[in-house]
């Protein structure tokens, strides 16, 4: 009986061993096998590793168009109608109205220097909001020098040609000049012809420490002929007079006799203006009925020009 006894013992015992050996190696089966995602741990960063695909990376917008002649400039954006007279040093800026393209460009010194245009776009009062003016804006910028009471609020390119008014499109420009002078005949011819390419203008100082131009020079081609035409800020009456070209009384402000145009028309544009007529010896004013008149600017329309 006690025999018996022990051997039920020794079965239960290895029985009961068995068991707890399965329990085990299933429980060590289940670790293996269970399919969770496993996280590594770099221990250099001390961050977990994902395995989550790498986002797309975002490019940055260029803040200035990949234009060779912009190399050098920053590109900023300012509004048309801005009064301020300050200027950016070594930017560009466009100055063209609504889609044109005009761009002007400044020095170290913050100094207007050049301007260019590919195609200069006459204004369209009808479907541009033009003031009763004429112009896009009540007002241009006061650019240091406009204050002088000789001087104008000059744009490089007017308001007629598809120019805004804020500083990099404005310098002070002789009241003269800029009214019945070459800047005015060159804005006529090119408002005549109906558009302009290939447009630049070169502006110069006579120092880095004014905003007053001691002179300028247009290049463009008007329907297919290369015009250059370079001028100080002067006033051109008073030039001419200091040369003794307005007191010449050989050619009557008055003669009907027909004349050879080329001889006056230096730049080949069909123009005449004030400063050629006087350089080829006539006397101001011309008058209607002399054989000049059709070819200059009468721009009050009183039938005289460089009264």
């Amino acid at each position: 009986m006690k025999k018996k006894l022990n051997y039920l013992l020794l079965s239960l015992t290895t029985i009961f061993i068995v068991g707890c050996s399965d329990i085990e190696n299933a429980s060590i089966t289940d670790v293996e096998t269970n399919p969770q995602e496993v996280t590594t741990v770099d221990t250099n960063k001390e961050k977990p590793i994902t395995t989550v695909d790498d986002e797309p990376v975002v490019e940055e917008t260029p803040t200035q168009p990949n234009n060779e002649q912009f190399s050098g400039y920053k590109l900023i954006v300012v509004d048309g109608g801005d009064l301020s007279g300050y200027r950016e040093p070594n930017v560009v800026v466009n100055i063209g109205y609504g889609d044109r393209e005009y761009w002007a460009f400044t020095n170290e010194y913050g100094q207007l220097v050049r301007v260019t245009a590919d195609e200069i776009i006459l204004q369209n009062d009808r479907n541009e909001p033009v003031l009763s003016s004429g112009r896009y804006y009540a007002d241009e910028a006061k650019v240091p020098g406009v204050e002088s009471a000789d001087l104008d609020e000059g744009h490089i390119i007017a308001d007629s040609l598809g120019g805004v008014s804020n500083a990099y499109n404005i310098t002070p420009q002789n009241s003269t000049l800029n009214r019945h002078g070459d800047q005015a005949y060159m804005e006529d011819a090119i408002r005549k012809a109906g558009r302009a390419t290939q447009f630049e203008a070169i502006i110069t100082y006579p120092n880095t420490k004014t905003q007053i131009p001691s002179s300028y020079q247009y290049t463009y081609t008007l329907k297919g002929n290369k015009i250059v035409d370079t001028f100080d800020n002067v006033n051109p009456d008073k030039v001419n007079e200091s040369l003794g070209l307005t007191g010449n009384k050989s050619n009557s402000t008055s003669s009907t006799t027909k004349g050879d145009i080329s001889t006056v028309d230096t730049n080949g544009n069909g123009q005449v203006t004030i400063k050629e007529a006087k350089a080829a010896g006539f006397s101001m004013p011309i008058t209607s009925d002399h054989w000049l008149y059709p070819y200059m600017d009468d721009r009050d329309g009183d039938g005289m020009v460089g009264e």
